[in-house]
């Protein structure tokens, strides 16, 4: 296993630089604690679920540089990074982390701005006189 595993994770608008450091399982996001950055305990269990997954959650410090979007889109982000540097850890993790889901990036974005309306989809208000 090389020193350092790297992931890169989307989600949204968010991006997360991910890596993966032999140790005790102390996850840092942005040089803070895991429960200091992401304050929904959801979000923090969305972060866990590859590592609860694969079972490494106590093998691996997790390092993680993560920006753009909100907390939602970068727990996402971050759980994607995580499951792509247990891949590069370890390519037999990558069925269980596929089936679960967590290798797929979501393609879902924001919908643009058009024209003649207020918003993506939002027309201006009707009257009739």
């Amino acid at each position: 296993m090389k020193a350092k595993n790297y992931g890169t994770g989307r989600r949204k608008k968010s991006i997360a630089r991910v890596y993966l450091l032999p140790g005790k399982g102390e996850i840092t996001v942005n040089n803070r604690t895991l429960d200091d950055y992401f304050g929904m305990e959801t979000l923090k269990a969305v972060v866990r679920q590859p590592l609860v997954l694969t079972e490494t959650a106590d093998k691996y410090d997790v390092k993680v540089i993560v920006h753009g979007g909100g907390y939602t889109g970068q727990a996402g982000a971050v759980r994607h990074g995580i499951a792509r540097a247990l891949v590069s850890v370890d390519a037999d993790f990558r069925p269980a982390l596929k089936k679960a889901g967590f290798l797929t990036r979501d393609p879902r974005m924001k919908e643009r701005k058009k024209y003649g309306l207020k918003a993506a989809r939002r027309a201006p208000q009707f009257s009739k006189r």
